[in-house]
């Protein structure tokens, strides 16, 4: 199993990297938008904080445009891992960019069938959106049939680690760590106690303000 955060924000990376069991990143155009930095120098930037495969995406959308962005990006760096999307130009590209020895994600998997052409087509990586499908009320990929991919992705949700399939190699997590340290029944104590200094805040508060008009007033309620 290998962890990858799904972020392009350098701080959050750090923070990641300092655990020591982050073994690379995804990043796509509207993370690395957010950073209001170029993305070439956003991507050599992350590069320089974790050793390990980056997945920088392109933004064209046709086949030919796709292979001349992935050739540029994947001379960024060693670690480069160049993102296409899971459509026939892409499929395209990353059949042409495989071929030339780039490694290539295929992202936007919503299907095992999918995943198979991509896998055809020599991608290095391919990306279900497993969370996507559960969000509409229609059946992910299953384990069995996760046996035949690569990488287990939600970008939108945290990583849930009891759903991650023994059968997928890798992990996808948006953002910072999620806090799989933290038990189950630890949560739901530590929500308590937030409930609990939260309501003991408004009650001080109340407290204070009906003192405050009893002083007014010049009514106290005990003497």
């Amino acid at each position: 199993m290998k962890f990858f955060l799904d972020t392009a924000n350098l701080d959050e990376l750090r923070r990641a990297a300092a655990w020591g069991i982050i073994d690379g990143v995804t990043t796509n155009p509207s993370l690395i938008a957010k950073e209001q930095r170029p993305i070439e120098e956003q991507i050599l930037a992350i590069c320089a904080i974790l050793d390990g495969d980056v997945s920088a995406e392109v933004v064209a959308t046709k086949s030919d445009d796709m292979v001349r962005e992935g050739r540029v990006l994947a001379n960024l760096h060693r670690n480069v891992v160049v993102k296409v999307p899971l459509t026939r130009d892409g499929i395209r590209a990353c059949s042409i960019l495989s071929r030339e020895g780039i490694r290539v994600n295929v992202t936007l998997c919503f299907s095992s069938a999918q995943a198979i052409l991509a896998a055809k087509a020599g991608a290095y990586i391919v990306s279900p959106f497993i969370g996507r499908l559960d969000d509409l009320g229609v059946p992910g990929i299953s384990d069995e049939e996760l046996t035949a991919l690569a990488l287990a992705a939600d970008p939108d949700q945290p990583l849930d680690p009891d759903a991650v399939p023994l059968s997928a190699y890798l992990a996808n997590s948006p953002g910072p760590l999620p806090e799989w340290y933290m038990a189950p029944v630890m949560a739901r104590h530590s929500g308590r106690r937030r409930q609990a200094v939260i309501l003991a805040l408004i009650g001080a508060f109340l407290l204070i303000e009906a003192f405050g008009l009893c002083s007014t007033y010049g009514q106290f309620p005990f003497h």
